[in-house]
């Protein structure tokens, strides 16, 4: 990671970046604890899930893409004899790959699954206009629709727990200017307006206020199961493959066509944004390859093959109704903020409960952890 990729990154007087920094301090508190302290919390996590969904059907729903991450996710709920309603998110995107390894995950663990399928002509839409609008992160489309069917489905069958796939080991490092706050329903709904031109009937929707009141009001909470764990994603792919026959798709997330283009394709060419440099970060900060190692895969492998480029731009053009000029066009457009259309932050209620959960992360972090190291120091 340097200046040239992030502009949000700074070195101290050794030359460390703050990733590497932030990453310690962070590990300290999380995932790199005590096997003991990380059981014990696991252990009351799950008892209180199992408490929860007495008399029900599910006591927990797990959202399954086919990728590394959700498919050990399955792994894990069963193996802690979990009773998991699964979710599939079908954007119009799936790869073949992505499709049998899920058909493999619900056989051998014997899981419900429901598959969300979105209405094409509206997700089409969307996909249009955040191009059009030439923000960075185009994927806030599908997290925000993940989110909120994972929600939804939360209400309908009285589920009070959402397993996550989301990890700090392989997750924590990523450029703070190539994402954006996937629940700034305001932001999405904004940029529609401006480039979409289809009505969103069934788009599921989930802004700040809505999640607020279903965490902190109706006790919904979602648990980052793999944060409990000594996670090394090649061990897992090692697991994987051995229990459901899982299939490797290459890149982070590859399971999507989809974000395979916008990742090897759109990212590097008119953002200058090469993912893999964030992602294999983290797998040198968790300890998996060397930095050698990741400076002889950018080195010798582009983000695409040039012939898997040109298939999957012909591809992807073609699916969402454009044509070479107007590509041409979307491609040479200079980026543009997320913030310029719009965004929640700007809301009084918003503001208001952000100003009070920083407050607490403020005194937590600067005041508690410390005192807390001070009076039970490490032995």
């Amino acid at each position: 990671m340097d200046n040239k990729i992030t502009k949000r990154i700074t070195f101290n007087n050794q030359g460390i970046c703050s990733y590497c920094t932030d990453f310690e301090k962070m590990k300290g508190y999380t995932f790199g604890r005590s096997k003991s302290v990380l059981d014990a919390e696991l252990t009351k996590h799950l008892t209180k899930i199992k408490q929860s969904g007495k008399s029900k059907k599910y006591d927990c729903i797990i959202g399954l893409s086919g990728g590394v991450d959700s498919t050990y996710v399955a792994y894990l709920v069963k193996q802690l004899g979990l009773r998991a309603l699964a979710v599939h998110f079908d954007n119009g995107w799936n790869s073949e790959l992505a499709v049998k390894n899920i058909e493999n995950i619900i056989n051998k663990t014997g899981f419900d699954l429901e598959t969300y399928v979105v209405n094409w002509n509206e997700f089409k839409d969307l996909q249009r206009a955040y191009l059009k609008a030439s923000v960075i992160d185009i994927e806030v489309l599908s997290d925000h629709m993940i989110i909120a069917s994972l929600y939804r489905l939360c209400r309908k069958y009285n589920i009070k727990t959402i397993i996550t796939g989301t990890n700090l080991a392989n997750e924590f490092v990523i450029g703070k200017d190539w994402v954006y706050n996937k629940n700034d329903l305001t932001n999405i709904k904004n940029i529609h307006k401006k480039f979409g031109t289809v009505p969103l009937k069934t788009f599921p929707q989930l802004g700040f206020t809505k999640l607020f009141f279903l965490k902190w009001i109706f006790n919904f909470q979602s648990i980052d199961i793999l944060n409990y764990l000594d996670y090394k994603k090649k061990n897992v792919k090692d697991i994987i493959i051995k229990e459901f026959e899982w299939r490797d798709y290459g890149g982070k997330h590859y399971e999507s066509t989809w974000t395979k283009f916008y990742q090897g394709y759109i990212l590097p060419k008119k953002f200058g944004v090469d993912k893999r440099v964030a992602h294999l970060s983290n797998l040198i900060l968790n300890g998996e390859i060397t930095k050698a190692d990741a400076i002889n895969e950018l080195a010798n492998n582009p983000p695409l093959p040039n012939n898997e480029e040109l298939e999957l731009e012909e591809y992807v053009l073609k699916k969402l109704d454009f044509n070479k000029e107007e590509w041409a066009a979307i491609m040479a457009a200079a980026p543009i903020p997320h913030e310029t259309y719009g965004t929640e932050d700007n809301q009084a209620f918003v503001k208001f409960i952000k100003s009070i959960t920083r407050l607490k992360l403020h005194i937590i972090i600067h005041y508690l952890v410390p005192l807390k190291r001070k009076i039970f120091p490490k032995k």
